[in-house]
């Protein structure tokens, strides 16, 4: 208990600081990619791209989509993609150059980075499906990218959840 009260009472006073890569708590992923690219030679610019994927948008609510993906992590709202695993591996952290900058949920810039955990039965080949969150109004901010054919990278690859503690593997 003696060591608690010193803890809380420097929350309360705001000593506590966050970490500079913390991005938001509706984020996770975010937060977590940014802790693991400290590492100069795995930072977006240094990526080449691995694929040329034509780009289809899903959201929570659309028949046949549930709140997992197919590794049954709960969806994360511009971070889920579903790929053909036959090109893309599962579990792979990939970059998206066109989503760079494009409105988070919370009000935050996309960096580019999604994770690949999702499958479908429409997402054969050069193919990747973008989760936007819930409801058909989620996907307005992506359309301009719906049909189009994206520059994706693999980033790195990650282990578990990204709300169980996500751990990611440089390239």
């Amino acid at each position: 208990m003696k060591r608690i009260l010193p803890c809380l009472a420097a929350l309360a006073l705001g000593i506590f600081t966050p970490p500079a890569f913390a991005q938001s708590a509706l984020d996770p992923i975010g937060d977590l990619i940014q802790e693991s690219l400290q590492d100069p030679a795995t930072t977006a610019e240094d990526l080449t791209p691995d694929w040329a994927l034509q780009a289809s948008l899903y959201h929570g609510g659309a028949p046949g989509v549930g709140g997992r993906d197919s590794l049954g992590c709960p969806t994360v709202a511009m971070r889920t993609a579903a790929i053909d695993r036959k090109l893309v591996p599962r579990r792979t952290l990939l970059f998206i150059k066109e989503t760079v900058g494009l409105p988070m949920p919370d009000g935050s810039t996309h960096d580019g980075y999604w994770y690949a955990s999702d499958v479908g039965g429409a997402i054969k080949g050069s193919r990747i499906d973008l989760f936007t969150g819930s409801g058909r109004s989620s996907m307005a901010p992506l359309m301009k990218l719906n049909m189009k054919t994206l520059t994706v990278a693999r980033a790195g690859a990650f282990e578990g959840c990204p709300q169980a503690g996500l751990r990611i593997a440089a390239r």
